[in-house]
């Protein structure tokens, strides 16, 4: 598939409404090619003795490429996190129902997200990256890695200038500050409310059609940057490729297991939910999308005779707000990169990544994935003191770690579906239960 709108894809008006963002095609295939032949040509070239001219020549227009995809990441994480945020207070207002689904959805998160702070250290120690990985480093300025004290990072929390922090691209009190913000805006008048998230709409949309744009001529730019990598390293970046692509995967499955506990102890299903929801997985594998495994998703709700009420509000809203891998995952590529870059990450760092990591998985509106791979990481990396950089070249090879993440995301959303439908028949009166 040439172009693919891949897991995080978003869907039209009818999905997200008011808060609808505009499309974008991205050439996944087309990117993953050039990491490949950009590998090969690199190493070819050290094999020959390529003049150092083509290899500064690549590194150029790497590097500008590199600087383009990272200028939008502030603007553009702001704006999501307060579409994000202001949707999910909206949706809790809704009733009971939307309550106990955002409160699995944190819950999941979280659980994700410290799984993968102990089991990813874990791995990467049992199992270390590859000689060679290191060539992804090339880019990343030395500087980076500092671990903060457990004062200064409390102090770290609040900035007294957001512009500052923003400059500083100091995640930590800018997420805060936005989740303020959002909180703040679900406040005010309604009219006065409109006008702002209107403007962070369209900000949102102004810096998607310019990340588009940039990933857009990844091919070249990855191309380029891949083959100083091959020249540096030689066949060991594909070594290194396979085994960050093995591990990050490893963790999603943790929310795949977590899934049919939550189905089979919450929602009670036993163990005809992983029948049920086969359907649903095969659809998932092969379109890489939630939002096309949506009409799967419930016909395996009515395969666990869930009310059609329930599945019908949840499964739409989770398809849009929930992404049950997020934590996991994306917490999984921070910690490869800092295993590549050396960095130590302590428990205070750790926790902050967790809450980093589900904040903004929760808020993550609908987006392409390699976009939403970029984004949602980019934040973690900076709050936890780890180089962004390695990501220009991992987002070539998302498209493969991305189907546990559809497969995972949706096997979840059936699973959550399952346990918020169970609570509410609990709940209900058996004058109510009768006439449901």
């Amino acid at each position: 598939m040439a172009l693919l709108e891949s897991e995080n894809a978003a869907p039209g008006s009818g999905a997200q409404g008011k808060f609808a963002l505009v499309s974008i095609r991205l050439p996944v295939a087309l990117t993953f090619a050039a990491l490949v032949g950009g590998l090969l040509a690199g190493i070819a070239g050290g094999a020959m003795g390529a003049p150092n001219a083509l290899t500064d020549i690549a590194a150029l227009i790497g590097g500008l490429w590199l600087r383009a995809l990272q200028m939008t990441i502030i603007p553009l994480v702001a704006a999501l996190l307060v579409l994000g945020l202001v949707q999910m207070i909206m949706a809790a207002r809704v009733g009971t129902v939307a309550r106990r689904m955002l409160a699995i959805m944190v819950a999941v998160q979280l659980a994700g997200g410290a799984f993968t702070s102990i089991a990813m250290p874990a791995l990467l120690r049992a199992f270390p990256v590859p000689e060679g990985a290191g060539a992804f480093l090339a880019k990343t300025p030395e500087s980076v890695g500092e671990v903060p004290g457990v004062l200064d990072f409390m102090a770290s929390l609040v900035s007294p200038n957001i512009i500052a922090a923003a400059a500083e691209t100091a995640m930590l009190p800018l997420t805060l500050f936005f989740v303020m913000f959002a909180v703040a805006i679900t406040r005010l008048p309604e009219d006065q409310g409109e006008r702002l998230l209107g403007f962070f709409h369209a900000l949102g949309n102004v810096m998607l059609l310019i990340i588009g744009w940039v990933l857009g001529i990844a091919p070249i730019g990855v191309f380029a940057l891949a083959y100083g990598v091959g020249v540096q390293s030689g066949g060991g970046a594909f070594a290194a490729l396979g085994h960050y692509v093995l591990t990050v995967t490893a963790m999603g499955t943790f929310i795949l297991a977590l899934a049919y506990g939550i189905a089979i102890g919450l929602g009670r299903t036993g163990a005809r939910f992983a029948t049920a929801v086969l359907p649903a997985q095969a659809v998932a594998l092969s379109t890489q999308s939630s939002l096309a495994s949506l009409p799967a998703m419930l016909d395996s709700a009515g395969r666990l005779s869930l009310r059609a009420s329930t599945a019908e509000f949840v499964l739409p809203l989770a398809v849009v707000i929930f992404r049950a891998t997020s934590a996991a995952m994306n917490l999984a590529v921070v910690y490869y990169i800092a295993a590549l870059a050396g960095v130590e990450v302590s428990p205070t760092v750790a926790v902050a990544g967790i809450l980093i990591a589900s904040v903004i998985s929760l808020s993550a509106v609908s987006l392409p994935g390699s976009i939403s791979f970029v984004v949602s990481i980019g934040p973690i990396a900076l709050a936890m003191g780890v180089p962004v950089e390695p990501l220009a070249l991992l987002v070539a090879v998302e498209m493969l770690p991305d189907l546990m993440r559809t497969l995972g995301n949706v096997t979840m959303n059936v699973a959550v579906t399952s346990a918020v439908d169970r609570a509410a028949a609990s709940s209900e009166t058996p004058k109510e239960a009768a006439a449901t």
